[in-house]
């Protein structure tokens, strides 16, 4: 089971990526969420098997994780790191559509345009390379 989530975790981050690499901001939002979840999932996988509730034991009294009892305890480490994944990728996404709208707005297009000043650089990059200036 470990190995067909291992490889859901690699299908989302191919996905993310691949729609991350496009020039419309509608696809990179997508991708982000998608990445969010490959990485939430991640951080699920790692930490382990499903157990008993980190601190609490059975009986109601507290236990530290790592006691001779705590055997069949989880990490609550990646649940955290999980927790604070979601909000950073809530984040990052309502920041994105943010901007994806603030494009839609202006251009009535929310596809990414070259700079002009990085195509001007370029351009004299290759003429310079061309020239054998060297610099």
């Amino acid at each position: 089971m470990t190995l067909a989530l291992a490889a859901v975790v690699a299908v989302l981050f191919a996905v993310g990526t691949y729609l991350l690499l496009q020039r419309t901001l509608t696809r990179v939002v997508l991708g982000l969420a998608i990445m969010g979840h490959g990485a939430n999932l991640l951080l699920q996988l790692a930490g382990g098997r499903a157990g008993q509730p980190p601190v609490v034991e059975e009986g109601g009294g507290t236990a530290i994780v790592g006691s001779a009892g705590g055997a069949g305890f989880v990490d609550p480490l990646p649940q955290a790191l999980a927790l604070t994944a979601i909000v950073i990728s809530f984040g990052m996404t309502a920041y994105l559509l943010a901007m994806a709208y603030r494009s839609w707005v202006m251009h009535r297009s929310d596809e990414v345009e070259d700079d002009v000043e990085d195509r001007r650089i370029a351009r004299k990059a290759t003429t310079a390379d061309a020239a054998g200036d060297g610099r």
